[in-house]
């Protein structure tokens, strides 16, 4: 009987929506799906979708409506996303028992017919076309018009209880029929959600453009310059021969999650995809679960596909393709002096093995392929879809550095030989889509233990070959990918230029085969929508390759010191199952030919490492007088680097927009490193934390894509701001310090300092600069 009551509830609602389809139906007619399939003509004159509506709908709401983390899939980012509407199940699930069916714009379906059938509602008027309907019948409309009528407090935090934040919230994903009932049940959920309403002169335009019927505009073609580009490179990608054939597959798998663009019009995107047409005829799309799944067809043709997607910063991975990029490619692949007898096919047990389907080509062309763009590949283990939610990336350390052996290093020119003598047992989970992940796991460390074996013996018959410092890739002195710095934000992870900090709190030491499989692990193998088993075999797996890279990088020391470190980084670890990880002296046996002169070998070996790479260190990772005051400086630098409990009070991610009169004003973020004793556990992450030992960092400009604070203030607030940081002790001092200096969710000035923000970014980095997501933004 106790089940009554919610039963009684929900036959209420249902029977309240279907009245209400059915006076719709009467009213408006019934749903046409295919009404945004096809050219609209606009009921009245409307704002321009590209230059008056676009802009509003970038600043104001794809800060939250864009990728696979959009609330009920609602992405705002492309029309098509808008047409597309909305879908209440999460994409990001870590108890599917079976993996779900892809739902991704331009792939799996390309109508909004189809789009219904895939379980989307339309969130835009779908009946008859009135200026009534297309607002009555609008969720879009109706959603921003109930934000308007309650814009909720204009000051300090937001209210307890109505709001929810965390990143697996319940997410209610209202069709029109229910609209009446949700505006009644939650008239302070309007959007934007959390933030402030939109302007009057915003929401006018929204109004006047959705009361027109929502019309759309095509982007113009790109310009001819481009054009020509597209199909200079379209001709190297899909040349006959079977050489060429196999290097256009190998740089799609890498590829096929950029932004790629040209210098003559940079802000014309495109994608790289298969498509069962050949250059010169309208590309026929090949949507597949993973870049490697067989293809369906006998002939791939690989395509530049333009994309009109808002970039939005937790995805955005651009790259140009520029005359020198091709260059190199056709230096290194399809000019190599190398035979291809034959094509792999696409089993998943050898396709998702890139060691066994490449082995063809050249072992130093395929590591200066990914090591030409490092950050690039670097970025697609955090931007792809793999990068969302803590446990997906607790695999890794707050402040790590990531560096490369030399493919002129003893150790680069090894790899072949290594690679010949072990590749079978460098396999990846996404072979196995088991929901079993556990037990894919121990099949997994077995054959990591069979490599690791064969390294070391393989290594030993060299053992003239002694590390040394001078074996780490400098960029040729004048590629600054040569030393990268990961920065892990709770649920998510950036990647910047250059080496950050003094101190990691450790450094990843990298080769071709490691790199190459964190590719395949990471992005080109893993699936989004894939169960619950692929999963954490993923995440387990992720543990071997960290470890890996983090002893490469103690072969450095002297073997006296390895193991101190080794454990200082792994505290309280669980029992390893692979004795390479746990002992150093297992992992390499060998001497360093590296000389110390302090006791503190691991921080004179920091110091060795940024001497090697000062030719290629970005300026920008200095903290620099921009004009301002004088002892700005000196007062940022007493930020940067402050240890312990106040550091731990910060958020994970803040950014400060300081201004200083008429002067440019200047945008720092501010990082949290958070300690852990060891990151080599799945769980209990909370138990594992050393606040003690946490720090902050301080660089110039925006690095990551969701900020949990923003703060503003004067150039002459500066200290104060300073002071107050490193005076927090409590809660109650960040709240006070909010209070002062935030711009709270509340803040009525909080889209004039957005778009503060943004402009900023612009300037400073236009070929980086993309949207800030606001969904992680505290409210204190």
């Amino acid at each position: 009987m106790r089940f009554l009551p919610p039963l009684l509830a929900c036959l209420s609602l249902a029977a309240c929506a279907t009245v209400t389809r059915v006076q719709l139906d009467h009213e408006l007619g019934r749903p046409d799906p295919a009404r945004f399939d096809r050219a609209l003509t606009p009921l009245a004159p409307a704002p321009d979708y590209q230059t008056r509506v676009r802009p509003i709908l970038e600043r104001r709401c794809v800060t939250c409506h864009a990728c696979y983390d959009a609330p009920c899939q609602l992405k705002l980012s492309r029309f098509d996303g808008l047409t597309r509407g909305a879908n209440p199940d999460p994409v990001y699930s870590a108890n599917r028992l079976r993996a779900a069916d892809p739902a991704r714009l331009g792939f799996d379906a390309h109508s909004n017919a189809t789009w219904r059938d895939k379980g989307f509602h339309a969130v835009l008027n779908e009946r008859a076309s009135s200026p009534q309907a297309n607002l009555e019948a609008s969720v879009l409309y109706r959603i921003l018009a109930l934000k308007q009528r309650n814009p909720g407090p204009a000051e300090g935090p937001l209210p307890t209880g109505k709001f929810d934040f965390s990143l697996d919230r319940k997410q209610t994903c209202t069709r029109i029929e229910a609209m009446g009932d949700f505006e009644k049940e939650h008239p302070e959920w309007g959007m934007p959600f959390g933030l402030p309403a939109l302007s009057p002169a915003e929401h006018d335009t929204l109004t006047r453009w959705i009361e027109a019927g929502a019309p759309w505009q095509p982007r113009p073609a790109p310009a001819p310059a481009v054009q020509a580009r597209v199909a200079e490179w379209e001709k190297l990608l899909n040349g006959d021969k079977l050489l060429d054939r196999l290097a256009a597959r190998y740089i799609y798998e890498h590829w096929f999650i950029g932004q790629l663009y040209f210098d003559e019009q940079p802000d014309y995107r495109f994608e790289l995809v298969r498509s069962r047409s050949a250059p010169g005829q309208p590309i026929d799309v090949i949507a597949s679960r993973r870049p490697y799944d067989d293809p369906g067809v006998a002939r791939v043709y690989y395509r530049l596909r333009p994309t009109d997607e808002t970039v939005v910063a937790k995805t955005y991975m651009p790259l140009a393709l520029d005359a020198a990029r091709l260059a190199r490619l056709r230096k290194w692949f399809f000019e190599a002096p190398v035979r291809v007898e034959s094509l792999p096919d696409y089993d998943p047990k050898t396709a998702s093995n890139p060691f066994v389907t490449f082995r063809a080509l050249p072992v130093d062309a395929r590591y200066r392929f990914m090591l030409d763009d490092a950050r690039f590949t670097l970025a697609g283990f955090m931007k792809g879809p793999v990068c969302r939610g803590q446990v997906a990336l607790n695999v890794i350390t707050d402040h790590f550095w990531v560096l490369f052996y030399s493919p002129e290093s003893e150790v680069a020119r090894r790899t072949e030989g290594l690679l010949e003598a072990t590749s079978p047992n460098l396999r990846m989970p996404a072979e196995d889509d088991s929901p079993t992940g556990i037990l894919a796991w121990r099949e997994y460390a077995r054959a990591e233990k069979r490599y690791l074996d064969a390294k070391s013996t393989y290594m030993a018959r060299f053992a003239q070959v002694k590390p040394r410092v001078a074996d780490l890739w400098d960029g040729e002195r004048s590629n600054p990918n040569a030393g990268l710095t990961v920065f892990r934000h709770f649920d998510s992870a950036s990647v910047i230029r250059g080496l950050a900090g003094e101190r990691p709190q450790t450094v990843l030491l990298m080769g071709y085969p490691l790199l190459e499989r964190m590719h395949y692990l990471l992005v080109a193998g893993f699936d989004v929508y894939g169960n619950v088993g692929h999963q954490l075999a993923t995440r387990l797996y992720m543990d071997f390759l960290r470890m890996e890279g983090e002893e490469n990088f103690l072969t450095l020391l002297p073997l006296k010191d390895r193991q101190k470190v080794l454990d200082q980084w792994y505290r309280g670890k669980p029992e390893l199952r692979i004795r390479q990880f746990a002992d150093t002296r297992a992992y390499f046996p060998g001497e360093t030919a590296e000389r110390y002169r302090r006791s503190d070998t691991l921080g004179e070996l920091y110091a060795k490492v940024s001497r090697q790479l000062g030719p290629v260190r970005p300026a920008t990772l200095d903290l620099v007088d921009n004009g301002g005051s004088l002892g700005q400086l000196t007062t940022l630098r007493r930020l940067d680097g402050l240890t312990g409990l106040s550091a731990s009070r910060m958020p994970e991610h803040s950014l400060v927009l300081l201004r200083d009169g008429s002067a440019r004003p200047r945008v720092l973020s501010v990082l949290r490193n958070s300690a852990h004793s060891n990151v080599a556990e799945l769980f209990n992450e909370d138990a594992r934390r050393l606040p003690d030992e946490d720090s902050l960092i301080v660089l110039d400009g925006i690095v990551g894509a969701y900020p949990n604070m923003i703060f503003e203030l004067n150039a002459g607030e500066l200290p104060r701001f300073v002071r107050a940081v490193q005076g927090l002790g409590s809660d109650a001092d960040l709240k006070r310090l909010a209070q002062r200096f935030s711009v709270r969710r509340t803040d009525p000035r909080f889209w004039e300092v957005s778009d503060t923000l943004h402009d900023y970014w612009q300037q400073s980095a236009p070929r980086e600069a993309a949207i800030l997501d606001y969904s992680r933004l505290e409210s204190r």
